[in-house]
Parts: structure tokens; C-alpha cells; sequence
């Protein structure tokens, strides 16, 4: 069932956002070689607390850490650990955040160093391939047409869309109803409509989109090994087009 919010309810959601959103920028400054992933989640962890918020996922199904920290082929779900970044790392930080118990979820892809023209490039469409989804995120669009336009993107570019996790409506708890494909046919799918929060969350490859998954049976990595990058925000499906509840630029 989807669970459409009221005005109010997508106020507090992006309330959860902003802080998100902040923090990400507050990443990006400490990001560097010789920082470990798990110095950001401590990071992570400190900054939310000092502003009255919880990390979501901490405790989701006994997930130990407060973001989840993917190095190179990792797809999603790496934990942090304290082994340095090296130049040339490129690293996923995704977390979800608590306010008054609403939730907001995003990830970005950060390069370290400096990173290979190869690298640069998955961070670059893989970014573009977000906002083009968001575009798509409109009153009587279909999910479809939203993975449609992630999927064509990515592949035009000779990159590949990871199929085995997806976004979703997001609200009071962290997966909602509808889930949020980023492979598909345009057309398909439920129908958009005002009120509708989801996150739009492509997983870009540089080779094929398969993975496996660890012994901790939480990290998703590339199956051939080569390197992976996320982009993720949470936005609301309004009257006047999609608001993008965890934006970096508008705060």
C-alpha cells in the first residue's frame, strides 16, 4: 500500500533532510586519504546527535553502524571499518535519519584524491542519471518512466544499472511502498500522485550489473570486480513538480 503524506507530513520529512543534507556537505570537507569510513560514521554519528536526530539504519536488522560506508567495487551495504582511503578510492556514504521520527535518505558518491578519468566519469553519470529520474518524477508519470530514464542514460553512456536493489517510498519507516526500479520500461508501473514520498537511488557499474554478496551478508559488490558509485536523494511528488527533500544546494 502507498502511503501518501500530507503537506505537513513532507514538511518533517524535510526537516530530516536538511540535516542530511548538511551532513553530506560536512563530508565532503573531511573526505580525504587517510581518513577511514569508520571515522565518518563516527562523524556521522556525533553530528546527528548534536541535532536531535538518530540514525534509521542503525540497528535495522541488527545493522551495526550508523551509515553504510561502499569502498570502490562495493556496491552498497559496506560497513565501515578503519583501514585508511588511499587516493584514488572513490567511496559511497548512504545513511538514513531520524527526526521526530520521520525519515529522509540519501547517498553520494565522493572520489578521494585523486581519482582515475574512468572513476570521474561513473561519478558524473551516475549523478546525471539521478537527476534525469527525478525529472521524470511528476503527476500522472509512472515508476516506469522514471527507470526508463536512469536505465537509457546509463547505458548510452556504456555504464550498467545494478538490478538487485531499487528506491522506494519512504515516510515513517524506511522502505515503503512503491518500489523504485532503475531498469524498465517507461509507462509501467503505479501511477505518480501528489503526496507520494520515495527516494530515486541508482547503482551504476562500470562493468556488469551483477553482484554478490559477502560472508557479513550485507555488502553487495560488483561480480567482476570493477568500481561502483550511488546517487541517492529522497523527494515528495507535488502539484508544482518533484521537491527534493534531501537537496545539498538549496540550504
Amino acid at each position: 500500500m502507498i502511503i501518501i503524506k500530507t503537506k505537513q507530513e513532507i514538511e518533517m520529512m524535510k526537516r530530516a533532510g536538511i540535516i542530511l543534507a548538511n551532513v553530506h556537505k560536512e563530508i565532503a570537507k573531511i573526505i580525504k586519504p587517510g581518513i577511514s569510513t569508520y571515522e565518518i560514521d563516527q562523524f556521522v554519528e556525533e553530528y546527528l546527535k548534536k541535532h536531535n536526530a538518530t540514525p534509521e539504519q542503525k540497528g535495522y536488522h541488527g545493522y551495526p553502524y550508523a551509515t553504510c560506508a561502499s569502498v570502490n567495487d562495493e556496491i552498497c551495504h559496506g560497513f565501515p571499518r578503519k583501514e585508511p582511503l588511499k587516493d584514488g578510492d572513490i567511496v559511497t556514504i548512504d545513511m538514513v535519519v531520524n527526526l521526530d521520527g520521520w525519515l529522509a535518505d540519501s547517498a553520494w558518491s565522493y572520489g578521494v584524491g585523486n581519482i582515475s578519468d574512468e572513476a570521474k566519469k561513473l561519478l558524473d553519470v551516475t549523478k546525471k542519471a539521478l537527476y534525469l529520474g527525478i525529472e521524470k518524477a511528476v503527476i500522472g508519470n509512472r515508476i516506469g518512466d522514471i527507470s526508463y530514464a536512469v536505465q537509457s542514460y546509463v547505458e548510452s553512456q556504456g555504464l550498467s544499472v545494478v538490478r538487485d536493489f531499487v528506491g522506494h517510498g519512504i515516510g515513517k519507516n524506511m522502505h515503503e511502498d512503491p518500489q523504485v526500479p532503475h531498469f524498465g520500461r517507461p509507462g509501467r508501473g503505479p501511477r505518480l500522485t501528489e503526496g507520494m514520498v520515495l527516494t530515486i537511488e541508482p547503482m551504476v557499474n562500470i562493468g556488469k550489473f551483477e553482484c554478490t554478496v559477502d560472508d557479513n551478508q550485507w555488502t553487495a559488490r560488483t561480480i567482476d570486480g570493477k568500481l561502483s558509485a550511488q546517487y541517492e536523494h529522497t523527494l515528495a511528488i507535488t502539484k508544482d513538480g518533484p521537491i527534493i527533500l534531501t537537496d545539498q544546494e538549496n540550504i
